[in-house]
């Protein structure tokens, strides 16, 4: 069986993260994406540490089932092959800085004349509007302008950004829902469109409640470290090993881990009687809770817990990660190969379908492993105008 996206073409000139991203789950999702990178140096991911057998495991764990094709955008002949994959392809991706695809000539309006139906995804830190757009952007500063540090970390003293890189992998997902919404859209008018999604745009999207709160009360949201600022107890606890996480999100839940804990008498106690009330007095409750947390291991309360199914589970290093069995049950450590640096393992891929799965191996693409399959095979290049290309650079 094949994946349900089998049979779209993506052309991908994206680098580093956020677009790749978007671009491997398509590819995840069956799709064959062609990415475009520039010649010798390719993406600039290729660059970053660690290696293995002088291979960015950054640039494998975002690449996997891509092809990759080098070709120099700043050379006329690359520019011709490139519209004429355009010409073949369904999608078209690129994260440059606003202005600069249309100073190489590939703007929407010049891909629309190409081919009308073709569907363009453009990412970047602000989008192609607005008074930032042209500022340059990177992860954490995105995190910060967004207002997602603001509310991350111990205290309003120690702004935090999210441990993993959030903005470039929202946007990634976000573009990806985009061009899949475009490519139904498509099927009932015949015609593509272009799409902007900016980075700044998808965090905000994602503040949840922070943004409606203080737009309901005027009071500026704080870090409060791991507890919520609705519901309690819902917080990070030290057991006699390990830490763990306790989520009791109703009254019901309340009375069972009270009765678990020993800790009844709290139930009658006007001050934690509502949930309201015991997000009021947090204060005196926690160190009442910690104290009793602490006469048990992780694995005791978790077992006694999940008997009376209150949420709560460990924090997991990368290595116990890696190790649990419902992780390894759903296949989310995956295995990808690359021809130069080996095995490595990565996030697998989440999305789990019934009829339809790609059936590929999982590889991940040396630097213009694909150039003949795409230049001779699809576009058709003869060996002579291959070897032209090749000998000035420009592919």
């Amino acid at each position: 069986m094949s994946g349900p996206l089998t049979g779209i073409r993506v052309v991908d000139l994206t680098r580093v993260l956020a677009g790749p991203f978007c671009a491997m789950v398509l590819a995840d999702l069956g799709a064959e994406v062609i990415k475009i990178e520039r010649p010798i140096t390719g993406d600039d991911s290729r660059a970053y540490p660690p290696f293995q057998n002088q291979t960015s495991a950054y640039f494998v764990s975002v690449n996997r089932g891509k092809k990759s094709v080098t070709m120099d955008l700043k050379d006329p002949d690359a520019k011709e092959v490139l519209l004429r994959l355009v010409e073949k392809s369904d999608i078209f991706i690129e994260n440059f800085k606003p202005g600069v695809a249309d100073r190489l000539g590939l703007s929407y309006e010049e891909l629309e004349k190409v081919n009308p139906r073709i569907i363009y995804g453009s990412s970047c830190g602000y989008g192609q509007t607005g008074p930032y757009r042209n500022k340059a952007s990177y992860d954490i500063i995105i995190q910060g302008m967004s207002g997602m540090m603001s509310i991350t970390g111990p205290d309003a003293d120690h702004p935090t950004k999210v441990g993993s890189s959030i903005a470039d992998i929202v946007t990634g997902l976000y573009l990806c829902i985009s061009l899949l919404a475009a490519l139904n859209a498509r099927e009932k008018t015949g015609k593509g469109q272009k799409i902007d999604v900016a980075m700044l745009d998808c965090m905000v999207s994602i503040l949840e409640n922070a943004l409606a709160r203080y737009t309901c009360t005027g009071i500026v949201p704080v870090p409060v470290g791991n507890v919520h600022p609705s519901i309690a107890p819902f917080f990070t606890a030290k057991t006699k090993d390990h830490w763990i996480n306790i989520a009791v999100g109703n009254q019901d839940l309340w009375k069972r881990f009270c009765d678990l804990t020993g800790l009844s008498f709290l139930v009658n106690d006007e001050r934690f009687a509502t949930n309201e009330r015991r997000v009021e007095h947090w204060a005196v409750l926690k160190p009442i809770l910690e104290a009793a947390l602490l006469e048990k291991t992780r694995d005791e309360w978790l077992a006694l817990f999940e008997q009376e199914s209150i949420p709560s589970g460990p924090i997991y290093t990368m290595a116990e990660v890696v190790n649990d069995a419902q992780i390894a049950a759903r296949e989310m450590i995956l295995s990808v190969f690359h021809t130069q640096g080996g095995e490595f393992k990565v996030p697998g891929i989440p999305m789990k379908f019934s009829g339809t799965v790609p059936s590929d191996p999982c590889t991940a693409p040396v630097l213009g492993e694909h150039n003949q399959e795409i230049f001779l095979g699809l576009l058709g290049l003869s060996c002579e105008e291959y070897m032209k290309l090749k000998e000035k650079g420009a592919i």
